[in-house]
């Protein structure tokens, strides 16, 4: 049986992140949603599926077939499904007929083989609906209770359960829990709850408190005198935490971040910077955005109530309490920055002005607060690549016709914003 994880329609529901990647690869706790999937079907070959302009990209760095079906047995997993460790006990990988799985009103997996994934295999092609699965005649249908990541929030929501099943799975059963330099003054506690992995660095007076959950810390971290971090925390290899800074519970920081101040409940992807002052908090943050120093952002409303978020246009109430601010890869924020509960500020912009952002910025916004324009597509490609061989990465031509790609789909939120192309 091959296993093969797709994206559906509701991708769009997950704006800015996905627009360099697709929704599997969305971290939620220590891993992304893919990785949690695959940890169920360790001796199975599996497929990718995704929107057309990733697709070569997504082969190039995954090595492995992506929108093509090389079985006659395959598992459709979508993409969005959150396999925890109740995932197996709701889909049952040994009832080889045909059939489809459907949490509520969204299709979670459907097993094809025969003339059944006969049927199906022309809608790879494309975007996979619900429809696309219930139109198969006489095809059974099963309920169950699997949960499926269907807004950004979502992820924050769910991230400090995964930390804690996520470092369970991967990283408890190590034995060797210390092979980095660790200066004395440095304050330890449930140090079996704690990993640190080589060539890391740890200077005196910082404290790793794992009294609430597990703390690993990858390979050639650095974390400067006096720091603070409480679990459940991942810091990313080659990553630093900055003198004096407080990470609290609930942090995922990618490989190659810093991070300074103060940081709670909030994910980072790779190549981010928040290294000075400032609070972040319930917030979903990509790849290569900095923070400029004294960059805060609210993450509860004064009255206490349910948070709204924008989604394509729109003002969702997100029954959290606590949501902060969503960023898109590339993005760059001015020092002093505000932003208010639940904003959302899209790829590839730059923030700046007095006062609070508006709530939802789209894509390739240039300003921010007051009057605000359309990020030039070329200055925000030399920008990127300048950012990104400071850290001798060096954008590929795949990775830069996503970039151009992004530009174009997102035209239509800008000009909803009144920007001007």
């Amino acid at each position: 049986m091959q296993v093969c994880i797709y994206e559906d329609i509701h991708y769009e529901n997950l704006e800015p992140l996905i627009f360099v990647r697709p929704v599997y690869d969305l971290i939620c706790g220590m891993s992304t949603l893919k990785d949690k999937i695959l940890r169920h079907f360790p001796q199975n070959k599996f497929s990718l599926h995704t929107r057309t302009y990733l697709a070569g990209y997504l082969k190039l760095v995954n090595k492995v077939p992506v929108n093509e079906i090389i079985d006659n047995d395959v598992l459709f997993i979508n993409g969005r499904v959150l396999a925890d460790s109740n995932f197996l006990n709701e889909i049952d990988i040994n009832h080889k007929e045909p059939i489809i799985y459907k949490n509520k009103d969204t299709i979670v997996a459907a097993r094809l083989n025969g003339e059944y994934l006969n049927k199906f295999l022309p809608k790879l092609n494309d975007l996979i609906s619900d429809q696309d699965f219930l139109g198969i005649n006489n095809i059974k249908v099963e309920n169950v209770d699997v949960k499926t990541i269907n807004y950004i929030w979502d992820l924050i929501h769910y991230h400090h359960d995964m930390m804690i099943e996520d470092y369970q799975v991967l990283y408890s059963k190590i034995e060797n829990r210390f092979d980095s330099k660790i200066f004395d003054g440095v304050h330890i506690v449930e140090k079996e709850n704690v990993l640190i992995k080589s060539g890391t660095i740890i200077k005196p007076g910082v404290v790793l408190d794992a009294s609430k959950g597990p703390i690993v810390i990858e390979n050639n971290v650095q974390i400067f005198p006096n720091a603070v971090i409480e679990g459940p925390a991942f810091i990313g290899e080659n990553s630093q935490i900055k003198a004096q800074a407080y990470i609290y519970d609930n942090v995922y920081a990618g490989k190659v971040c810093k991070l300074g101040g103060e940081v709670e409940y909030s994910i980072f992807y790779p190549y981010t910077n928040k290294q000075h002052a400032g609070f972040i908090g319930h917030a979903y943050i990509g790849s290569w955005v900095n923070l400029g120093a004294d960059t805060n952002c609210s993450d509860l409303k004064n009255n206490y109530g349910f948070v709204r978020m924008y989604v394509n246009g729109e003002a969702i109430v997100t029954n959290q309490q606590f949501l902060g601010v969503v960023i898109g890869d590339h993005t760059k924020v001015a020092i002093n920055t505000m932003f208010n509960t639940g904003t959302v500020v899209g790829f590839s912009s730059n923030i700046f002005g007095a006062g609070f952002p508006s709530k939802s910025l789209p894509s390739f916004t240039w300003g921010g607060c007051g009057t605000s324009t359309t990020y030039d597509l070329e200055r925000a490609i030399e920008t990127a690549k300048r950012v990104m061989a400071r850290r001798n990465y060096i954008m590929s031509e795949e990775e830069e016709n996503i970039f151009r790609k992004t530009f174009d789909i997102t035209k239509k939120a800008r000009k909803r914003n009144g920007y001007p192309y």
